[in-house]
């Protein structure tokens, strides 16, 4: 915690804009090998990985990119549409995780991050694991 304690924001602790670029481009090829979440994502992942950078800058404490395009992020009804079961949140977590991992991000933050999280991870699951799996 001593390196968040010198910044006011998990966005400024991790590395900002860049540091948010680098998760982005670490996650999305993670998640689109998933068996499990690649399907439910567009083969054109670019405008994904353009609002999920948005907003990941804005949900960790960065300018309201997200906001400032789409309005409020009502991620919760966003990600209705989809089955998001618990096994798929645990697998989103864990390419995230691996993600983290892969661009060097201190231990610490890294439990922060995923700390964040996972809370909103698991309040999107609309489908019991016995439902929605292909």
């Amino acid at each position: 915690m001593e390196r968040m304690q010198r910044y006011n924001t998990i966005y400024d602790a991790i590395g900002g804009a860049d540091a948010i670029r680098r998760i982005v481009e670490s996650f999305y090829p993670r998640v689109q090998a998933h068996p499990l979440l690649g399907p439910l994502f567009p083969e054109d992942i670019y405008p994904v990985m353009e609002k999920q950078f948005m907003f990941l800058s804005q949900f960790f404490g960065g300018p309201s990119l997200y906001s400032d395009a789409y309005g409020h992020p009502m991620m919760r009804a966003r990600h209705l549409p989809f089955p998001v079961t618990p096994a798929r949140a645990e697998a989103w977590l864990g390419c995230m995780r691996e993600a983290l991992t892969e661009i060097g991000l201190e231990p610490e933050l890294r439990e922060m991050v995923m700390t964040r999280l996972s809370g909103p991870a698991h309040h999107f699951v609309n489908t019991p694991d016995d439902e929605g799996q292909a």
